[in-house]
């Protein structure tokens, strides 16, 4: 019988799980859609003219938690 308890509670984690990573997907999506690359590569034009390329790339990726490493990164190569 705790056998039983113990799987459908997994089972119920799961699926939590499951549905919750789905919304942060869509959120994330969403704030993409949002988002204005020239405002984040005005933003990076700025933080470039300051400091080298680690430092300004945290710093947009800080401003803007959407943009992934990668993107970040090709934004770089574009300033």
């Amino acid at each position: 019988m705790s056998v039983l308890i113990v799987w459908v509670m997994g089972a119920a984690l799961l699926l939590i799980n499951i549905m919750l990573r789905t919304r942060i997907l869509r959120l994330e999506a969403r704030l993409r859609e949002l988002s204005n690359p020239q405002e984040q590569v005005a933003f990076l034009r700025q933080q470039a003219a300051k400091k080298n390329k680690t430092p300004a790339i945290k710093a947009l990726r800080k401003q803007y938690p959407e943009l992934s490493l990668i993107e970040a990164n090709k934004m770089w190569q574009q300033v």
